[in-house]
């Protein structure tokens, strides 16, 4: 199999919220809008990838799902985040791995967890 892009799909309980939350509280940039104006999906920027917000759910977030967004500062974005009145599910800390996660909900509960790679971590290592 050749996949030539991806993307990750949420199906939002209240899509206009939704889309606040990450293209305003998140600051997602967007890549494209589609649909009619009363259900405007959305595809954001994700880095190296996308997330769309389209259609709807009454189910409640999954707990096996979780998005892992990869930022300079944790410490600043947590600070501006819960100045946003974001729910932190756990504060920044440095795990066991050499990460520093932070733990976040979205309007629906889906985990976003946010990781700064320190200047020492392997990840930034040059391998050659």
């Amino acid at each position: 199999m050749e996949v030539l892009s991806s993307r990750v799909l949420l199906r939002p309980r209240e899509l206009a919220r939704s889309r606040r939350f990450y293209a305003e509280t998140l600051g997602l940039a967007v890549y494209r809008e589609f649909g009619p104006a009363g259900q405007l999906g959305t595809v954001f920027f994700l880095g190296q990838g996308f997330l769309e917000l389209s259609g709807h759910s009454d189910g409640g977030a999954g707990s096996e799902l979780s998005l892992w967004l990869q930022v300079r500062d944790v410490a600043s974005e947590e600070e501006r985040l819960r100045g946003a009145g974001v729910t932190v599910l756990r504060e920044a800390r440095l795990e066991p791995w050499g990460l520093i996660e932070l733990w976040i909900a979205d309007p629906d509960g889906h985990r976003i967890v946010l990781v700064q790679v320190p200047p020492d971590h392997p990840l930034r290592r040059d391998p050659r």
